[in-house]
């Protein structure tokens, strides 16, 4: 046999395996099913990849030649060969027989269902929002400690169980998910300190109150994502009890290396993307900047008016603290004023409104807190996701692609270096380390090539997962509205009863009486 591939050449047990596995209702071999049975091979990842590149595929299917070429190529690089058609054409001998595992499983590959597109992320915002909720508090005797000594109580509802974090912790947790993640979003750390300039206008308290919501929103974004949430590193990250969470993370990182090499999509990633995908990332990039700068006003405007409830509420305290100093003034009246002047029984009334001042300004500090807890928290955990897709973008375009173009570069000077050497003799040695050097430059290539599609392929989810994201709008509206009605039920309530008190100790004429000034 020389090699050529067709349904007389091909030993019976590719047919056999090609009737196992095809469509029942086509005469091809969906993708889906073709990469579990790669998988079965225990072939590393790479080699996968190479084999998968060598395989054709028609609107997610694969021929029945197709997959008598990829069982050829699975049989030769189980034999210790480098898979590639070139090794097809030179096959002199009959193909040889793949390993695939026990025939009679093989047909249950086609019997799993199969999903909709693995490029699909299907998720809504209650699913990823009931994924998990992680509480993050500072351990109370530890409170007003210097920064270095912050400890950290973490309560994962999912796992439902407590464990205490330092900020080295999350540190350190933050550098290995960049790590394992670094095609997906990964939300930023805040800073482990203050910045210069800063104390003038923070207390210490009011920074470290500041982290520990920051760590939360942080947290709870990596919780709830679909591709962290289970993985062993989060796990061990919330779970682990040990003094030495640090080792035990970076132990299980080494175990399984970046989301690429355990990944199953990671060599069919090219075959999912729609042909305009760099157009539809430049697009869906520009309307998640837009978005980004809008929510980050919301957010300013939020903060300004929480801030303003608060400030209203130290306000209406220190007017009723006014109206109680001028109540206690014991000074006696002058006997030219104490005849007509009701001021002696007034000042006495004006000590007791200082407890309605007081519930006043409770319920506007109140108002306050629910403004900032409900409404600016809210809109800093979705400004976070969004600013984690951002950097994602820059890490796509600085990391992978530039990479790429490098390794081109150099792929491209050693060809030159090998057509120099072929036409100025030198010795053989070095002739043939340079072509061991070009095919494995050309390897690398290979492998950057499908990492660039597989960081197109999670760009493309984790956009879906921004859209996915996108009606906790409904839900910022909702607390906003909330906090403003329950607000201003509360304090309409207070004032209500401050007026007929008024109106008990004044009398109403005095209450209703005529504007002093002129309109």
């Amino acid at each position: 046999m020389a090699g050529e591939l067709n349904e007389g050449s091909v030993p019976p047990y590719y047919r056999e395996v090609y009737e196992a596995i095809r469509s029942k209702i086509e005469e091809r071999v969906q993708v889906e099913v073709f990469q579990r049975l790669l998988s079965r091979t225990d072939l590393p990842t790479a080699v996968q990849g190479q084999i998968a590149e060598h395989v054709d595929y028609t609107d997610g299917f694969l021929s029945k030649l197709s997959l008598y070429k990829a069982l050829a190529l699975i049989a030769l690089a189980q034999q210790g060969k480098q898979p590639s058609p070139k090794l097809l054409e030179n096959c002199i001998q009959e193909f040889p027989k793949p390993q695939l595992g026990e025939f009679k499983d093989l047909q249950t590959l086609r019997m799993q269902p199969t999903q909709e597109s693995p490029l699909t992320v299907p998720q809504t915002l209650g699913k990823l929002l009931a994924r998990d909720t992680v509480q993050v508090e500072l351990i109370p005797e530890k409170k007003g400690l210097f920064l270095k000594h912050v400890e950290y109580q973490i309560t994962s509802q999912h796992f439902k169980i407590s464990v205490y974090r330092r900020y080295s912790d999350f540190d350190v947790f933050h550098e290995l998910l960049l790590q394992r993640f670094a095609y997906r979003m990964v939300p930023a750390l805040p800073p482990k300190r203050m910045l210069k300039g800063v104390l003038t206008s923070m207390s210490e308290r009011d920074f470290i109150e500041g982290r520990r919501r920051a760590l939360g929103r942080f947290i709870n974004l990596v919780a709830r994502h679909p591709f962290f949430s289970e993985d062993d590193l989060v796990k061990t990250f919330l779970t682990f009890n040990g003094s030495d969470v640090q080792v035990k993370m970076r132990d299980a990182c080494k175990k399984v290396g970046d989301e690429f090499m355990t990944n199953t999509m990671a060599t069919l990633a090219k075959d999912y993307l729609p042909a305009d995908i760099q157009a539809q990332f430049s697009s869906s990039r520009e309307v998640i900047r837009n978005i980004h700068n809008s929510f980050h006003k919301l957010r300013d405007r939020a903060e300004k008016m929480a801030e303003r409830s608060k400030e209203n509420a130290t306000d209406l305290l220190m007017f009723g603290r006014e109206l109680s100093t001028l109540g206690s003034d014991g000074s006696p009246i002058p006997s030219l004023a104490s005849s007509q002047s009701t001021w002696g029984i007034l000042r006495q009334s004006l000590k007791g409104l200082s407890v309605e001042f007081a519930l006043l300004a409770d319920k506007g500090a109140q108002q306050g807190r629910r403004e900032e807890d409900d409404v600016v928290e809210k809109l800093n955990l979705f400004l976070d996701l969004l600013q984690s897709y951002r950097d994602l973008c820059e890490r796509h375009e600085k990391g992978v692609l530039h990479e790429h173009q490098r390794a081109l570069q150099k792929y491209g000077m050693m060809k030159r270096q090998m057509m120099s050497a072929t036409v100025q003799p030198k010795e053989q040695v070095s002739v043939e380390q340079l072509e061991s050097r070009i095919v494995q430059q050309e390897n690398a290539i290979q492998t950057m090539e499908l990492r660039n599609y597989f960081s197109l392929f999670c760009l493309h989810q984790e956009t879906q997962l921004i859209f996915t994201y996108l009606p906790i709008t409904s839900h910022i509206l909702g607390a906003f509205v909330n906090s403003q009605v329950q607000g201003h039920q509360e304090m309409g309530a207070v004032w209500n009863d401050l007026q007929e008190k008024l109106g008990c100790l004044f009398g109403v004429d005095e209450m209703q009486s005529p504007p002093l000034t002129p309109k």
